[in-house]
């Protein structure tokens, strides 16, 4: 089979996801057009800064390229018939999501919550207006929050900065650490709610997540991946506006702790308040509350 070149834009939501996706093969960019680069079987992803439109650019190439691209919503250029078609569904009975946030975020936790959603709550979720977080306020999030933790059941893990950064610096990706987080409170929600089907936002290739809880004592197994579920399924984006509320909670603690408004994201503005933080608390402070494997923290001291 001939080579393909499948080229997208992309806007932040999903760039972000792609750092994640691909984080077992994930390379800086090598020149100053280029801002990562990383493989997934027989592809090359190449993914350029921001163009003129303001949007990043991603070329895939190789003999799967159609597909990989596809995975982030384009319609494939030419089908691989030898490669079954993305299982899809439309969840409209009981069910079970996971979402994260945090993970590109320098200062602050990752959180990963779970929620269950029974068929008879979605016309309830839908009145409320939950949506996939990042298409909500962090306002409406903050209202929401409390009504949906006391209406719905669901299950929320927080690995501390601390920990995270222990465990990076043993080797560990952030994929696995997700999938360790996720599997847990998955399993949480179907050991209270087994007849439920069970859906992910999916971070990484099922092979890949399978084999990062190759070590836990129990892995939920029958699950239904998709990029972007929390746009597909009800109960990934009730999932991901509690995972938003429980980070915002704990943004909210980092703030009375130091008196301080802690930035969001990764950009110039979270560099500056670095350097000014640094300054006045020092490393050790610092390495407390951020997640020392980022580039930010690396350009505070070159």
């Amino acid at each position: 089979m001939n080579e393909l070149s499948v080229t997208l834009d992309l806007d932040e939501a999903t760039l972000s996801k792609m750092r994640s996706f691909y984080v077992d093969s994930f390379e800086e960019g090598s020149n100053e057009s280029i801002l990562f680069s990383a493989t997934s079987e027989e592809v090359r992803i190449t993914v350029y800064k921001k163009s003129r439109n303001g949007l990043h650019k991603a070329l895939f190439q190789g003999k799967k390229a159609s597909y990989e691209a596809s995975i982030w919503g384009v319609q494939a250029v030419k089908e691989d018939p030898k490669k079954p078609a993305a299982r899809i569904e439309k969840a409209t009975g009981d069910q079970i999501g996971s979402d994260e946030v945090g993970v590109g975020d320098f200062f602050g936790p990752v959180i990963v919550a779970a929620a269950y959603v029974s068929k008879t709550q979605l016309a309830r979720l839908k009145e409320l207006g939950v949506t996939d977080s990042k298409m909500m306020t962090d306002e409406r999030i903050r209202e929401l929050g409390p009504l949906l933790l006391e209406e719905f059941d669901c299950a929320r893990f927080a690995i501390s900065i601390e920990k995270y950064n222990e465990v990076t610096s043993k080797g560990h990706n952030l994929n696995a650490i997700k999938a360790v987080m996720h599997n847990k409170v998955l399993l949480r929600l179907h050991h209270r709610h087994p007849e439920a089907k069970v859906f992910q936002d999916q971070f990484a290739l099922p092979k890949t997540y399978f084999s990062y809880l190759k070590e836990e004592p129990e892995v939920l197994a029958d699950i239904v991946f998709a990029t972007k579920g929390e746009t597909k399924f009800p109960c990934v984006a009730l999932a991901s506006v509690l995972a938003r509320y429980t980070f915002l909670e704990k943004m909210d603690e980092l703030n009375d702790k130091y008196g301080l408004d802690f930035p969001f994201g990764a950009g110039e503005n979270v560099d500056r308040f670095a350097t000014s933080f640094l300054k006045k608390y020092g490393e050790e402070e610092l390495r407390k509350i951020a997640k020392v494997h980022f580039a930010n923290y690396k350009r505070l001291f070159a």
